[in-house]
């Protein structure tokens, strides 16, 4: 009775929550400029339930981001078989044992950051026959805990991804330092996507996805703007 209690509750928190968001990244666009409809909202979904994602694919959303690939697999194979529209993408750093498994449950891989990856991941393109979309991500705050490749890596990166793996090369995305200003790492990114004709930005989450739709932005990764807080998710497993 708790557990219905508290989906019922989520449902609608997170049905507002979406609209809002909803009419945010529309205001965000429009006062750039820009068409919102050339804006991806990629709902975070890790450590939520299948519960509590279904609101949103029955409102017709069909981006999700994971980051865990077993996690993801548990989750989206059985959901895909009722929302096959749905795309999944990949935003976590992703390993090379993992990568077979990856490509063949992603719509988009967000993390690419290093050649041993891009090749594991043109070999299983290969294989497999699937050509999920493809991003590289860039430390633009050259931070040494982070994944993604840095500044002054990434051309070599992007030319060996194009041109000796033919990887399905789309755009960029970064996460910037938490504490900083996300804005210059926002204009980083695009000059750096621009440089090399990329027209896809993976960039802004929860806490600053309208300054990331001002800088192009093309896919924002929101989670708790959607879902709600976390640790919230753990007390109501725990329940």
């Amino acid at each position: 009775m708790i557990e219905n209690c508290i989906t019922s509750e989520f449902e609608s928190n997170i049905k507002n929550n979406y609209l809002q968001v909803c009419s945010n990244v529309s205001k965000a666009a429009k006062a750039a400029g820009r068409d919102p409809n050339e804006i991806t909202i990629i709902a975070v979904s890790k450590t939520w339930p299948i519960e509590i994602i279904k609101p949103l694919l029955e409102m017709n959303h069909i981006d999700f981001g994971e980051n865990r690939i077993q996690e993801a697999i548990e989750k989206w194979v059985p959901l895909k078989k009722n929302f096959s529209a749905s795309k999944l993408h990949i935003i976590g750093s992703l390993q090379t044992n993992k990568v077979r498994d990856a490509v063949n449950i992603a719509d988009t891989i967000h993390s690419l950051d290093r050649e041993k990856l891009v090749k594991a991941v043109s070999q299983e393109i290969k294989c497999c026959e699937r050509r999920p979309q493809c991003f590289i991500q860039v430390n633009t705050g050259e931070e040494y805990q982070k994944a993604g490749v840095l500044p002054e890596d990434l051309d070599s990166l992007i030319e060996i991804s194009l041109e000796k793996y033919d990887i399905p090369l789309e755009g960029l995305m970064c996460l910037p330092p938490y504490n900083d200003d996300p804005a210059p790492h926002f204009a980083l990114l695009k000059k750096f996507a621009e440089r090399h004709s990329l027209k896809k930005l993976s960039m802004g989450m929860s806490a600053d996805y309208m300054t990331a739709i001002e800088f192009g932005a093309t896919h924002i990764r929101v989670g708790s703007a959607i879902f709600g807080n976390r640790k919230q998710n753990k007390i109501n497993k725990k329940m």
